[in-house]
């Protein structure tokens, strides 16, 4: 599978003429392939775009090209239906995002105020919870989960972490809405679930893109405890944590489990 990461966007500099300037980056995962070109902004659309790609692209096109900026994205979907490459909407565009760093260009989209799960998806209850990171594929791999979302990039083997050390995790017992609410999540594409305090304090589910969901809402002073701890641990295991969905707490039945990663 050959894949390209690719931002096309307004940038701070402008041409001799001082008209704005787009810019088309693309790389692929290592970065030993890149290609950049810059047009003017009344020149930028899907047909310039499917131009460019073409021309980085020499003898081979890319199966998938992952785009992470919301802006980006209809312009070069016009681009990939044009070519036939399939694009891909995702935040985990690493080599990209180091490469704009270095440049200096802006990597974190405008992000919403998070908005309440609909109230269709509620849950019964929630907890927080913890797996030995030694023990967390073995418990999942194997088990009939029907939704079920592991990366290769994500097991904690390839994050080098120490087999012991607890990775945090939020289990959510749905109920009669369990599946729903694990079907609903894969359509939106699980990124992080992050503790914020406020008031109340809650837990907001970043997804897709740039959306964010409030899962759930408390003032309990234990469980916010609990929240800092659940933190502090996703903190020692680079970011790890794992959300799980089932319909009740007997542990018999599994509806969808994810890995996460800030």
């Amino acid at each position: 599978m050959y894949i390209w990461q690719a931002d096309f966007y307004r940038r701070p500099q402008t041409d001799t003429a001082e008209q704005v300037l787009w810019e088309l980056l693309i790389c692929d995962e290592t970065r030993s392939f890149e290609y950049e070109a810059t047009c003017p902004q009344q020149e930028a659309n899907g047909s310039w775009v499917t131009s460019q790609i073409q021309l980085a692209a020499i003898d081979k096109l890319p199966d998938i090209i992952q785009v992470f900026r919301p802006q980006s994205l209809g312009l070069i979907q016009q681009a990939g239906q044009n070519l036939g490459i399939s694009v891909e909407p995702t935040r985990r565009t690493f080599a990209l995002k180091q490469w704009l760093q270095e440049k200096h260009y802006p990597i974190s989209p405008d992000k919403p105020p998070p908005v309440p799960l609909p109230e269709k998806l509620w849950g019964e209850q929630w907890r927080f919870a913890t797996l030995p990171s030694g023990d967390l594929e073995q418990v999942f791999r194997h088990r009939p989960i029907p939704i079920l979302q592991m990366p290769e990039f994500l097991l904690p083997i390839n994050l080098g972490l120490a087999s012991t050390l607890p990775v945090p995790g939020v289990i959510i017992y749905g109920g009669r809405q369990s599946m729903r609410l694990a079907r609903w999540l894969q359509q939106v594409h699980p990124v992080a679930l992050n503790y914020l305090t406020g008031a109340p304090d809650g837990l907001v589910l970043e997804a897709g893109l740039v959306d964010r969901w409030i899962v759930a809402t408390f003032e309990d002073q234990q469980v916010g405890a609990a929240a800092k701890v659940y933190e502090h641990r996703k903190q020692q295991c680079q970011g790890l944590h794992f959300l799980l969905v089932q319909p009740d707490d007997s542990g018999m039945t599994d509806s969808g489990f994810w890995l996460l990663q800030d």
